[in-house]
């Protein structure tokens, strides 16, 4: 594993943080006054000495975004995105979002729901119902439009996702897009390209069929360092947003030998996402206009804990102090605890942990904090519930914890029994700080009969 530079590693003054917000309210009131307080804030894609830049109400905008899915109750609040140097959330929100997002100085990418044809089954050739999706996305654009929170358009999501057929579906997105420009002069368009799309080519049908765009979205995770020479390689000669990337995906990690897919570490996470916006956002001057990150909160899919930049009871992982290192250069004062090495009777994950039904066990995790806070630890174990065939854990919900297996959880040690009933199953490990971090990691393993002995 890559570790961040230790010239990186150093802690920031509260005041700098303070400091960020402040400069990221007064952009806002900047280009509030330049538009009126009522009226839209225009986005301009401008191309100066060879390199593609991005305005918003006449001043240079890069985009340090985030996919926001909520503050569920106050666990994810949108102003602690300011806090921490974002400048722009993606997402499907209501109206009220918005204005929350122009109350705090941020903008948004708006997502346009478009179905999909191996998803959704949804059939691009039928006029009729391409005809009712355009003319539900009009009102939506109509209703938007002159929103000073908006900053652009995403015209569906990852529309050719499963090996797509119907090429139509470009054709549509290209209706849509002129239909904006008819309508709504002050901010660009995009379709979203996802990752087995951009290795596919399809950027290229992209580019004859949908000529109306203004740029390229597209989703990465793993192996995200290629983007820049792809979109080259197919020719796309317009700029580009990533709109979400992140950690590993669970569709790219390694597997136990019953496919279960092993999750990165909150703290192997935080690596992850700082080489990869070093590879791209941090290299591509010419073309890449900045990013969303995947995903500010919490939310299920395949685990409770892959993609979340925080915790299910809404503390910051490393994920949030590497983000705010990059949109404002300095770390936050108090940083997340670091985790390593979870094992299950001095195994790991990779080894594939094999375990006799109702035979006891002891989990152990090495954790550390960068200003030594003392630390909580709180341990579960649940019941596997990915399905593979499942997109993006559509269908799947989190499973319920099984108190009854803990027979000791002291700090980093647990003590529990294996499931009488044989399957697939997770430890997980949340380890906080009492300062608003913290830290999580699981170990899956599996209970069966069929074992000579667990303990090998």
């Amino acid at each position: 594993m890559t570790a961040m530079p230790n010239s990186l590693r150093g802690q920031a003054p509260i005041v700098v943080i303070i400091l960020a917000g402040l400069l990221a309210t007064c952009g806002w009131l900047l280009n509030a006054q330049t538009a009126g307080p009522e009226g839209p804030i225009k986005t301009e894609i401008r191309k100066e000495n060879g390199r593609f830049r991005l305005y918003r109400g006449g001043q240079p905008y890069y985009i340090k975004g985030v996919v926001y899915v909520g503050d569920r109750g106050g666990l994810f609040p949108m102003k602690d995105l300011v806090a921490h140097g974002a400048n722009s959330i993606r997402s499907s929100g209501s109206v009220a979002t918005l204005d929350e997002a122009h109350r705090l100085g941020l903008s948004v990418l708006v997502n346009l729901r478009m179905r999909t044809e191996k998803v959704d089954n949804f059939d691009y050739s039928d006029e009729k119902a391409v005809r009712e999706q355009f003319e539900a996305i009009k009102q939506r654009v109509l209703q938007l439009k002159d929103h000073p929170a908006v900053l652009a358009w995403a015209i569906g999501n990852e529309l050719s996702v499963f090996d797509y057929t119907n090429k139509r579906v470009w054709n549509a997105v290209n209706d849509v897009a002129r239909f904006i420009h008819e309508v709504d002069p002050n901010h660009p368009t995009l379709t979203v390209l996802g990752d087995g799309s951009i290795n596919r080519g399809d950027i290229v049908d992209v580019r004859e069929l949908a000529p109306d765009l203004d740029m390229l979205g597209i989703n990465y995770y793993r192996g995200v360092e290629t983007v820049p020479d792809k979109i080259r390689k197919y020719g796309w000669d317009k700029p580009y947003i990533v709109t979400e990337w992140g950690p590993s995906g669970w569709w790219q990690v390694p597997r136990t030998k019953w496919d279960a897919r092993i999750e990165e570490t909150s703290t192997e996470k935080a690596e992850r996402y700082f080489e990869r916006y070093e590879s791209v956002m941090g290299k591509d001057q010419e073309m890449c206009l900045g990013s969303y990150v995947f995903i500010w909160g919490q939310r299920h899919e395949h685990t409770h804990t892959w993609f979340g930049m925080h915790l299910p009871t809404g503390e910051r992982t490393e994920a949030v102090n590497v983000m705010q290192y990059f949109w404002t250069g300095k770390w936050p004062a108090n940083r997340a605890p670091r985790l390593e090495d979870l094992r299950i009777d001095s195994r790991a994950a990779r080894d594939s942990v094999y375990l006799k039904p109702g035979s006891e066990h002891k989990a152990v995790i090495r954790a550390d904090d960068p200003e030594k806070d003392p630390l909580t630890f709180h341990w579960d174990i649940r019941q596997e519930v990915a399905r593979p065939e499942a997109y993006a854990g559509r269908g799947e919900k989190p499973a319920e914890p099984m108190p009854e297996l803990i027979v000791k959880a002291e700090g980093p040690e647990l003590i529990f029994k294996a499931p009488a009933q044989e399957g697939a199953y997770r430890v997980f490990v949340y380890v906080t700080d009492g300062n608003g971090n913290g830290a999580t990691a699981n170990i899956p393993f599996y209970v069966s009969t069929d074992v000579a002995d667990d303990r090998q």
